[in-house]
């Protein structure tokens, strides 16, 4: 029963970063999905795959896991750099790129 702590990247439906500050635990699938031969959804006999727990920190997470006895595998995420653009940038004198419309 291995775990994965991570934390969500955005999606690329919103311009913000909701719901992307939180770290989730999520176990890794211990068995392979299989298509339901009736209705053609997708199942699995891991009920794990259902747990997906959200910590505040990164800390957090890694208490509860430890503390409950449970492998992990922590990802780091990987930080966009900040580019701090004004409108007033586009008519400074020394700019980079000539400016047309």
């Amino acid at each position: 029963m291995l775990a994965r702590i991570y934390r969500p990247a955005k999606t690329a439906m919103q311009s913000g970063k909701a719901k992307s500050r939180d770290w989730r635990l999520e176990f890794e699938p211990a068995s392979a999905r299989f298509p339901d031969p009736l209705t053609g959804w997708t199942g699995s006999t891991d009920m794990n795959g259902q747990v997906r727990l959200t910590f505040d920190t990164k800390e957090e997470a890694i208490d509860y896991a430890e503390r409950h006895g449970i492998a992990f595998r922590l990802h780091e995420p990987n930080e966009t750099p900040v580019i701090i653009k004004a409108y007033a940038d586009n008519f400074a004198p020394d700019r980079k790129q000539s400016w047309t419309h």
